[in-house]
């Protein structure tokens, strides 16, 4: 294998206004439209010089959100702070901020779709 194991992730959700404004104000970020004929894509910044897998948020026909079994680990200075910013902003915090070994800490959160998502730092 010549790169990362992934290479892209996509949350799909029902609405993708609220799932945006959930995600920009978490994660403190701007999502950018990307041009699909068929499907509603908001991409998360990301660079092709930077490691880790770019995504986005994606809106489909026959795509439902939440009850899934993908978790995406977003990367943060101190997972606390965005756990904090999830449930500020419409989200649930499933399991607050714990130690995982020499790996650092996590937080898992569930986004205002019902997706959940992951929040890891080494703080």
């Amino acid at each position: 294998m010549k790169s990362n194991p992934v290479g892209w992730f996509e949350i799909y959700v029902e609405d993708s206004g609220r799932a945006r404004a959930f995600y920009e104000a978490v994660l403190g970020t701007t999502l950018e439209q990307l041009p699909s004929p068929e499907i509603e894509m908001w991409a998360f910044p990301s660079s092709r010089e930077a490691t880790g897998a770019a995504g986005a948020l994606v809106r489909m026909d026959g795509m439902p959100a939440g009850g899934n079994s993908t978790i995406v680990y977003f990367m943060c200075d101190d997972c606390a702070i965005e756990e904090g910013r999830a449930a500020a902003n419409g989200g649930q915090v499933h399991k607050p901020k714990m130690s995982i070994g020499p790996y650092g800490f996590i937080s898992l959160v569930t986004d205002t779709e019902g997706n959940m998502i992951g929040l890891h730092s080494m703080q």
